[in-house]
């Protein structure tokens, strides 16, 4: 008996071996892309915990506004896999032609904001010496922003063809570059510049033209993708066209912004309280980051194949998808936290080897325990939504949970809550984060239930 046999199309067995089929590379791809990260923190702790502080700062402003403009290209992502579906080949190519054309246009406010971060640093507080490192690093990555732009649309238009596995050689290829040469610029070895922290930002823009020259390559030799006409018949910016990707990515891009930057910018926010508590905050934040990538693996995965199901003309499919993408995320949820708690010690001292940041991260394990469950359970949501192509009513839940709640709440937590009287927390913006995916993962859920309602 064959597996088509024992899983017929459409069926929750079929389904899984589909959004597993479609996320590992997906996964491994994001896992490396944050393994660049995490080495970025490495490397600049063991240069000195000032350029670890700077590179933490530096990188969470830089990941607030790739996330911004980058999750502004997520809308290639359904556009693309409605044709799949529908079978409108002949739309595949001049939707990613016009993600390419707003990726240009996006690239030219954010490198300029990256080259002008002093009036934010300067309100959150943040030390003038942090602050100028934190700068030379922006300034740096800046020069590889809009090769990271044009790779967001060719990566969302790729994964939803149904073609992730390019996505994890490339990744492979620029984590093993930017691993040593990060290093090299950092420290000054093999002939280069001793740049320190900057060195890391350095690499970044290096790397980010090298991804999207695979990505181009990949595009222009790959037989599969002649029958997209993709680099044929090349169409100028069409503002019908353009319009629509705004109206579809533009929410995207700001539930992305506001879910990413309402926990980056605590790395800011918490700057008072001194280079410990900064740094300590982002040896937690890292492994945020890296079992982040498990959710939104499974969450890309689920959007593509409800997307596709929607395009085909099945919505019953198109809800079992999204309700088995979120029970698979809570049964990883909870493999995670009773992981994370057993490993608590011995992943933090790999991290860092200054007891008083080892004593902040420590602090912060248990909330980093109930993020991560929570965190994955309303990103697979958002994520099916997206499918569904709703995203302005989940862009206000977004608004709401994560900035009223999460950063809002956190702050007040943290610095004004009656018992933190005269002695300020970071813990006060995890417990923030926490009740912030509690109160997602309830919105997005009734949301996503709703919604698949009426389209059946």
């Amino acid at each position: 008996m064959t597996a088509l046999a024992i899983h017929p199309p459409g069926s929750a067995g079929a389904i899984v071996r589909q959004l597993f089929h479609h996320a590992w590379p997906i996964l491994i791809a994001q896992l490396l892309s944050m393994a660049m990260m995490i080495a970025d923190t490495l490397i600049a702790g063991r240069y000195g915990t000032l350029d670890l502080a700077g590179v933490a700062i530096g990188s969470s402003f830089y990941i607030s506004v790739v996330m911004l403009l980058g999750g502004v290209l997520q809308a290639v992502a359904p556009t693309v896999a409605h044709h799949v579906g529908a079978g409108r080949n002949e739309e595949i190519g001049p939707a990613l032609q016009q993600g390419f054309w707003l990726a240009g246009m996006l690239a030219l406010p954010g490198v300029a904001i990256l080259l002008a971060p002093a009036p934010l640093l300067a309100l959150a507080e943040v030390p003038a010496d942090v602050a100028a490192l934190a700068g030379d690093y922006l300034a740096a990555t800046a020069a590889g922003l809009p090769a990271l732009l044009f790779y967001r649309a060719f990566y969302a238009f790729n994964n939803a063809v149904g073609r992730p596995r390019a996505l994890m050689a490339i990744s492979a290829i620029v984590t093993s570059i930017h691993l040593p040469l990060a290093w090299a610029l950092t420290n000054g070895a093999a002939g280069l510049p001793e740049l320190g922290g900057a060195g890391c930002g350095v690499s970044t823009a290096v790397i980010n033209w090298l991804a999207l020259g695979c990505g181009l390559a990949y595009l222009a030799r790959n037989p599969a993708y002649r029958q997209y006409r993709i680099f044929k018949g090349w169409q100028p910016p069409h503002p019908g066209e353009l319009g629509k990707l705004l109206r579809l990515g533009g929410p995207m891009g700001l539930s992305t912004f506001i879910d990413i930057s309402s926990f980056t910018l605590i790395a800011i926010l918490v700057a008072r309280l001194g280079v410990e508590t900064v740094a300590g905050h982002r040896v937690i934040a890292n492994f945020t980051g890296v079992i982040y990538m498990l959710p939104l693996a499974l969450s890309i995965a689920t959007m593509v194949l409800v997307g596709q199901a929607l395009g085909a003309g099945a919505p019953a499919r198109a809800r079992l998808t999204a309700r088995l993408g979120m029970g698979l995320a809570g049964g990883l949820a909870v493999l995670l936290g009773i992981l994370l708690w057993l490993l608590r010690e011995p992943l933090v001292t790999l991290s860092t080897t200054d007891p008083a940041v080892q004593a902040v991260a420590l602090g912060l394990v248990l909330y980093l325990c109930f993020y991560q469950g929570f965190d994955g359970l309303q990103t697979v949501a958002a994520h099916a939504l997206r499918g569904y192509k709703v995203t302005l009513l989940p862009m206000v839940l977004h608004t709401f949970c994560f900035w009223g709640i999460g950063l809002a709440g956190g702050w007040w937590l943290s610095f004004h809550a009656p018992w933190r009287a005269g002695a300020p927390s970071v813990a006060g913006f995890w417990e923030g984060c926490v009740l912030a995916t509690l109160a997602a993962t309830l919105l997005f859920g009734a949301l996503l239930r709703r919604v698949a309602r009426e389209r059946l």
